[in-house]
């Protein structure tokens, strides 16, 4: 049985203590787009042919 990896905050020195750290293949997975439900509206996230993140309405 496969276990999820955790989510972790970043080390010391790389996020301040508020901060949340999740690394984008934990959000994908082997997918392009994940769909984000905030405020009672949907998002779009997705990665770039050039592998940037845009986010849509």
């Amino acid at each position: 049985m496969k276990s999820e990896p955790r989510v972790q905050p970043a080390g010391a020195g790389e996020a301040k203590p508020t901060e949340r750290s999740v690394a984008s293949h934990i959000l994908f997975g082997d997918r392009r787009e994940v769909i984000i439900d905030h405020g009672g509206e949907r998002y779009r996230l997705r990665i770039t042919g050039s592998n940037k993140l845009i986010l849509i309405k």
